[in-house]
């Protein structure tokens, strides 16, 4: 009987051991990725699929891999067909150990995140009908996960999109809500909380909570104070993430935070200019925009142009389908610095350039008005 027990005992320290490593494994794979370490992750997270080939979690975290490459560069498509590839792949593996075993609360919580990511994709490519059919899938197995584990804190993130998103995005995109007929009412409030929740006690997912708060308050909920504080969090861990730094300087940009937004931004541009990872010619033009803004506002004429120019020479190479406000605002800013240094006509070449591409929130009337009279004339700075 001794005997038995040592080898009960042996058998769980052997597989809590196993576990632990594991563990470690993926946290330092997670860190890599929201570091954009991205061969170091890919090596880590090859390790856990040659350690652990029947557990669902290398495919997942390596997939990851792919989303966020795919997050770095939201207009380019480049990286959509390799990331559906890998969601399948981790989708079958989960549906094999399902077949064996109907209860693996594994097996449930990764190929309903491998649903969920595949729905936000399509989200991302206004693929609703994809997204929706997606979401209805990944539902129920989250839902019947947390039954069954309770105490796996990551759950509760997809309880957290679901909620706020259920009752957000038919509010942002009214052409959503007959498809919403198909799923539970959503609840904001109690997504934000449940959210806020895993962001504070998930194991494996708690950057992902930060990243949806940051980007939520922000972007639908208009509070940039309170985004910045999940901002300040991820860039202060990650400050060579330029998801992270990006968000960070835009949002202390509407918060009228110049100064600061200036050393995010420059750090950016700077950042750009050695290489960093992810740090892309359409990160600097947003960069080479603001910190040019900061300048005009600091009546360093030269240098503000030196970085408008910038910004309008990036936005031609990066503006393929249509011009971005970027690109509008940066030929109107150049224009009233010549207004202002004296040079109309050099000036109007700039509105006429405004005249010549895509409006952008009244951008036609202003470069007729500086044309028909200059802008230091109608303003004093």
């Amino acid at each position: 009987m001794k005997k038995i027990f040592s080898v009960i005992l042996l058998s769980f320290t052997t597989l809590a051991a196993q576990n632990s490593y594991m563990d470690s494994l993926i946290t330092a794979g997670i860190h890599q990725i929201y570091s954009i370490q991205f061969e170091d992750a890919e090596n880590t997270f090859a390790i856990v699929r040659q350690k652990f080939p029947e557990h669902p979690a290398g495919k997942f975290f390596d997939a990851m891999i792919v989303w966020w490459r795919v997050l770095l560069d939201l207009k380019s498509e480049t990286f959509d067909d390799l990331l559906r590839d890998k969601l399948d792949n981790v989708i079958d593996m989960c549906d094999d150990i399902l077949d064996r075993n109907p209860d693996n609360v594994d097996a449930m919580f990764f190929k309903g995140g491998a649903l969920g990511y595949r729905g936000r994709l399509s989200t991302l490519r206004y693929n609703w009908f994809d997204a929706a059919a997606d979401g209805k899938d990944a539902l129920p197995l989250v839902f019947k996960a947390y039954e069954l584990d309770s105490t796996n804190v990551d759950v509760i993130l997809g309880f957290g999109i679901y909620n706020y998103f259920a009752e957000k995005i038919p509010e942002a995109f009214p052409f959503v809500k007959p498809l919403m007929v198909f799923f539970p009412k959503g609840d904001k409030k109690k997504g934000l909380e449940q959210l806020e929740y895993v962001s504070k006690h998930g194991k494996y997912a708690k950057y992902e909570a930060l990243y949806f708060l940051m980007s939520s308050y922000y972007s639908f909920e208009n509070n940039p104070w309170k985004a910045l504080e999940y901002a300040k969090t991820l860039n202060n861990e990650f400050p060579d993430n330029p998801r992270f730094e990006g968000y960070r300087g835009r949002i202390n940009v509407k918060l009228n935070n110049y100064d600061e937004a200036f050393k995010i931004f420059s750090d950016i541009i700077n950042k750009y200019n050695l290489g960093y990872t992810g740090y892309t010619k359409r990160v600097k033009r947003e960069a080479e925009y603001y910190v040019g803004v900061y300048y005009w506002n600091n009546d360093s004429l030269d240098l503000a142009e030196n970085h408008f120019n910038n910004c309008v020479a990036l936005s031609q190479e990066v503006d393929k389908d249509e011009e971005s406000g970027f690109w509008v605002n940066a030929l109107l800013y150049l224009g009233k610095i010549n207004d202002t240094k004296g040079e109309h006509e050099k000036a109007i070449n700039y509105y006429e350039e405004v005249l010549d591409i895509n409006e952008y929130k009244g951008s036609y009337d202003k470069a007729e008005q500086y044309i028909e009279k200059p802008y230091k004339q109608q303003k004093k700075r």
